[in-house]
């Protein structure tokens, strides 16, 4: 109907456009009570009174979307606007929140890093590994200039690395005298022959005997790369050669092959060296 229409059109009048409109009614009928005339008075009346509710119909459809959109919220679409995907906004973490996650990274970090107890004791049971194996990795035997065969490195060792296991017969001091009485009567047998104290007590690694062990062929030099260390597996001694710098590819293996007799340095010149 035409009085629907006319309140269509004015429905984005301000809410306070009721009290204007009843005001200028209250005046218009006063003056057209004066005029007397009845025709036009009736007309007025009825264009009056669909103002007056074209005016409260606006009003009330004013408040209703008001109330939708505060439903709707601020970040929902208007009924004719195409809803676009888009992340709600972030949040920029609290003092709090970046507290607990450092604290909870340390920890992740914490109970990923291992002991030095769990490192020490892996990486025993892998020199265990190597002895019982007889594994000897990162060197090879080359001839050495007025030495005869040396143990060449053939990969890098880091200070405190193991090396290889000085294989051999561990004696005591008086079986190891016996017998490097009778090594030094023939200087072509070599002198394969390691002292040392342990507990007090004098031992002797002899490695003379001819094997397949690369540990054994490791020259003597007073100032070496390698020294030793006692290794103990399920009671049984073990004298390991541990690197006491670090040591590139290409170097000769050295270590000290302790005290010698004054017969077997007669007898080994180089031991002097």
């Amino acid at each position: 109907s035409p009085a629907w229409g006319q309140g269509k059109n004015r429905s984005h009048q301000k809410p306070n456009s009721l009290a204007g409109l009843q005001e200028e009614n209250s005046v218009t009928h006063h003056e057209v009570k004066c005029q007397g005339k009845p025709s036009a008075r009736i007309y007025r009346k009825g264009e009056e009174k669909r103002k007056a509710g074209n005016a409260v119909r606006s009003a009330m459809k004013s408040e209703e979307q008001k109330i939708k959109d505060a439903r709707r919220g601020p970040l929902a679409p208007f009924p004719n606007q195409k809803s676009e995907a888009t992340e709600p906004p972030k949040t920029p973490p609290s003092s709090c929140d970046s507290a607990n996650a450092a604290v909870t990274k340390q920890a992740l970090k914490k109970s990923s890093r291992k002991s030095k107890a769990e490192r020490q004791s892996e990486e025993r049971k892998r020199i265990d590994e190597l002895i019982e194996s007889g594994k000897e990795e990162g060197m090879k035997i080359d001839l050495i200039g007025g030495k005869g065969r040396g143990v060449i490195a053939t990969k890098q060792f880091s200070r405190g690395d193991f090396v290889v296991e000085d294989h051999g017969d561990l004696i005591e001091i008086a079986g190891a005298k016996k017998r490097e009485a009778l090594y030094t009567q023939d200087p072509s047998t070599g002198c394969y022959m390691y002292y040392f104290q342990y507990l007090g007590k004098a031992y002797c690694v002899d490695a003379t005997r001819e094997t397949n062990r690369l540990g054994r062929l490791i020259n003597h030099s007073k100032g070496g790369n390698c020294q030793t260390k006692l290794h103990d597996i399920d009671g049984v001694s073990h004298l390991n050669l541990i690197a006491s710098r670090d040591i590139a590819a290409g170097e000769e293996l050295l270590y000290g092959y302790g005290d010698r007799s004054k017969a077997s340095t007669e007898a080994h010149p180089w031991l002097k060296h």
